[in-house]
């Protein structure tokens, strides 16, 4: 419906635009926001602002009435970057025709901007989040500059998210603005939140609704006032499935506008004609956009798989169908399609001499055109995973008739023994490399999690393997590598030794394993190079050139690497508690917490959990790098990244409605002081009861710059004063079981996922329950109103420092946690020999709350203060050693 209005927005470029009754729906441009491209962020930073004109000129060109630009980075001066962008548009007749809506978060940038732009503009945004007193602040500044404003439905408890919140919010911001303000109403435009439909998730079935419906009440209740929104949010679940999402988005906008929206952000290359959709789509989308029915969702995700590429279809795309045997076989394991490949398989079966002429010859011609794909960049790490699953379907199809006929099997081109060292129990990298190996035709011995090294050993010898694949990610791994290269070196192995895991590097392979094996170790730092680098060591003809190569190159890096550690100066470790980091503890606050002791939490929902995922590391998990939300658009990997991120979508939404995964967790929170200038007592009612040892930076700084130890942001002892700590562990229980369950389906790709998922987890329950104690159980901070960005960002006040991570390796003190929580009683959390946790999805630390406490890294130590810290801790000067070696500064 259009609603009748008795004044009207009048916004200028060059050009007039007015927008009344008779106007058609404004579409605003956001390709010059920073934030909403990748080429126009990368064009600021480099100062080429004659190509930026080109993207706000190529919007107008395009049909944008408004073009929004937006300078928040933090790698960009915004305030100088927005003035002089404004200012060549100025210059610009074809782009300044048009008005400007001038978008951040900051107010000096939009101040500066409203100070030079043309005509009548738009700011984006202002909201209630930071209270009345600033809102109002805020709206006058832009009153007096005249230019109309954007109002998010935000305030300070949140964003709106349900239909009452959002008309509640309007109302009382529309009321603020008009009668205290007295600013037009026909310049104030309401933004009501379009959020995703269609995720899985219960709570987020009337996103599309709410908003429509809350954008009817407000153009019937709230006089003159516009609705705008960012149209493509409605579909970010479909997001790398351009024909599902043009539906909905005209969908959605056929809708709203009826409701009254007159303006928004909406990308014209993805917008179908609402006549034009099938009506079969129709049908399926008005259902999940209009909450018509229970399982709309389901459905539509089914539906989805009909829809190919950008255009809609009214079946499934089979046209490669109809090709023949060995292009279907090879576009299965390409697409990773599974639907078919026993009905191909059995086809060139019966057309073969032999079963395991299928696998020499059809399947290995596909997994080539994989293997070639993916080594020139034009697949990526899920994809071929996908393929391998594909391809052992296939093979567990053959198996039983190639053992009826007696016939030798496939010979691999080499045989490879993966495992994860004793102790440690994480495995998501080497199960990737094992499937990408795999896929290349090399047999894979997996001996899984904390292997010994005497059964790595014997079963190297005892299968004849061509090499051996080490995995860690905790620092005592380190030393179980430098075992296991001594000990093949004792035993004249004459095999490869392959490196890899998140704490080992080139560094500590060149420096510490290359020097205990006259044989060839390559660090191998992803999955993508180990096909290559497993392929030049095995190859007869090139394998000795390579290892010198490779023996050459390791020796001159270390020669540079030790030289440069002996560039660096340190100081004792008396002169680094005298250079210690001093807070005023006479004017500092110490906040006691409001409930003292431990809680355990065994009831959680991983709903609750689920907002705090910081997808970034996911994405990185699977060699696709990037950060999130920007890597689903990335010009290189984002489609991949976009398939991806729905994949786990759909797992999650699985593991929630089956309670596949459980999250346990346990705080506690504690009297506390400083003690021995680098030790933290930990006090029930002023008696110890347990000691965390800190260890302190000991680098030579300038004379400003403090040497930190985590014991500084404690109040000390002899102040009189006490002060408090926390430590808590959580964990997500069921982890391994499901990806066993998929792994024994052949299905390694949803196996690697189960893992990678419930590793995102663990962390979000680690921010979830930080938060908890900040806000809640500590209580040290009030109206606490942080994104999950600012929480990735940690913006919060106060630390979660880890035993094991850089400003406190020693992972020894874990062992202290456990005691101090009685961890394994309470949620079943172990601890292995090597210290790593079991269930690996788990995270563990302190909780410090002075607002001065802040992360740092460690760095390297002198053997002083390891000597200082066995004494205080009362172990062996070897045992501390072996624990610290990392940090230790070389002599």
């Amino acid at each position: 419906m259009k609603v009748k209005q008795t004044k009207y927005m009048r916004l200028s470029g060059l050009e007039p635009l007015v927008l009344n009754e008779n106007s058609n729906f404004i579409n605003v441009g956001e390709r010059t926001n920073v934030a909403g491209s990748r080429k126009f962020l990368r064009l600021i930073k480099e100062e080429k602002f004659d190509e930026a004109l080109d993207i706000a000129r190529h919007q107008v060109d395009g049909g944008a009435q408004i073009i929004d630009i937006n300078m928040d980075d933090g790698l960009i001066d915004g305030k100088e970057a927005m003035v002089r962008f404004l200012n060549l548009i100025a210059a610009e007749p074809d782009i300044c025709r048009v008005p400007i809506m001038i978008d951040s978060s900051k107010w000096e940038i939009i101040e500066a901007g409203l100070q030079v732009v043309q005509g009548k503009c738009v700011v984006n945004s202002i909201s209630l989040k930071e209270g009345k007193e600033k809102f109002i602040w805020e709206a006058k500044q832009i009153k007096r500059y005249g230019a109309a404003v954007i109002v998010m439905a935000f305030d300070e408890v949140g964003q709106a998210d349900n239909y009452d919140r959002r008309i509640e919010i309007a109302k009382r911001s529309y009321d603020i603005l008009v009668n205290k303000v007295n600013f037009p109403s026909e310049d104030i435009i309401f933004d009501l939140n379009i959020f995703p439909v269609a995720t899985g998730m219960e709570e987020h079935r009337r996103n599309a609704v709410d908003f429509i419906e809350a954008t009817r009440w407000v153009r019937q209740n709230l006089p003159n006032v516009s609705v705008s929104g960012g149209v493509s949010n409605v579909s970010f679940s479909f997001r790398g499935n351009d024909g599902v999402r043009e539906a909905m988005h005209s969908v959605f906008l056929y809708h709203a506008i009826q409701a009254g929206m007159n303006m928004g952000i909406v990308n014209p290359a993805l917008l179908e004609v609402y006549d034009d959709i099938p009506k079969d789509l129709l049908e399926h989308v008005e259902d999940v956009i209009l909450d018509r029915r229970d399982d709309a969702t389901e459905r539509l995700l089914d539906f989805a798989e009909t829809v190919k590429g950008s255009k809609i279809e009214k079946g499934v795309d089979l046209s490669w169908r109809e090709n023949s045997i060995q292009e279907r076989i090879t576009h299965a394991l390409v697409k990773g399609i599974d639907a078919f490949i026993i009905e191909d398989v059995e086809a060139a079966r019966l057309q073969a001499e032999k079963p395991i002429d299928v696998i020499e010859g059809h399947l290995m011609i596909g997994m080539n055109v994989v293997g070639d794909l993916f080594g020139s960049g034009k697949m990526f790490l899920p994809q071929v995973v996908k393929s391998a699953r594909v391809m052992k379907k296939a093979v567990a199809y053959l198996n039983p008739f190639i053992e009826a006929e007696k016939t030798d099997k496939q010979e691999p081109v080499g045989k490879i023994l993966m495992a994860t060292v004793k102790g440690d129990v994480h495995d998501i990298g080497k199960n990737i490399v094992s499937v990408v190996l795999a896929c290349n035709n090399y047999e894979i011995v997996d001996l899984g999690v904390m292997v010994p090294p005497e059964k790595i050993i014997e079963t190297a010898i005892k299968e004849r393997v061509d090499a051996i694949g080490l995995s860690g990610l905790i620092t005592p791994s380190l030393d179980e590598m430098v075992y296991l290269a001594k000990e093949m070196q004792r035993q004249n192995f004459e095999i490869p030794l392959l490196i890899g895991g998140a704490t080992t590097s080139k560094a500590h392979t060149a420096v510490k394993i290359d020097t205990q094996y006259k044989n060839a170790v390559v660090h191998v730092n992803d999955a993508s190079r180990a096909v290559t680098v497993v392929g030049d060591l095995l190859n007869k003809k090139t394998t000795h050139e390579y290892t010198a190569k490779l023996k050459a190159d390791y020796d001159d890096f270390r020669t540079k690497f030790l030289k440069r550690g002996k560039e660096k100066s340190y100081i004792s470790i008396i002169e680094a508690r005298k250079r210690k980091y001093k807070i005023d503890w006479n004017t500092s606050e110490i906040i006691k917490p409001k409930e003292l002791g431990i809680q355990v939490l065994k009831q959680l929902s991983l709903k609750e959990l689920e907002p705090f995922i910081d997808w970034s590391p996911f994405f990185r998990s699977w060699d696709l790098h990037g950060k999130y939300p920007e890597i689903l658009n990335d010009e290189v990997v984002g489609e991949q990244a976009t398939q991806l991120f729905e994949d786990a979508q759909a797992m999650i939404k699985h593991i929630i409605a089956k309670q596949l995964l459980k999250p346990k967790g346990i705080f506690g929170l504690f009297e506390a002081n400083t003690i021995n200038h680098d030790d933290i007592s930990v006090q029930k009612k002023g008696e110890e009861i347990f000691v965390f040892r800190t260890l302190r930076q000991q680098l030579k700084k300038r004379d400003s710059i403090p040497n930190i130890a985590l014991s500084d942001f404690v109040a000390p002892k002899q102040t009189g004063k006490i002060d408090y700590i926390g430590a808590f562990c959580v964990a997500i229980f069921g982890a391994q079981e499901l990806a066993d369950s998929y792994r024994k389906k052949e299905d390694d790709y949803n196996g690697i996922m189960a893992q990678a998922i419930a590793d995102r987890f663990a962390e979000a329950f680690a921010e979830y329950l930080h938060k908890q104690v900040r806000i809640k159980h500590w209580g040290y901070v009030e109206n606490e109103n942080l994104s999950n960005d600012d929480l990735i960002k940690e913006s919060y006040k106060g630390i979660r420092p880890a035993p094991g991570y850089p400003a406190c390796p020693d992972h020894l003190e874990k062992e202290t946690i456990w005691e101090l929580l009685e961890v394994e009683k309470n949620i079943g959390v172990k601890l292995t020999e090597s210290l790593a946790m079991w269930p690996a999805a788990a995270v563990s630390g302190y909780y410090f709350a002075n607002p001065e406490a802040k992360y740092f890294g460690l760095g390297k130590i002198t053997d002083d203060q390891v000597v200082d810290y066995a004494n205080r801790k009362g172990i062996s000067k070897e045992k501390a050693r072996k624990w610290l070696h990392p940090n230790i500064a070389e002599e």
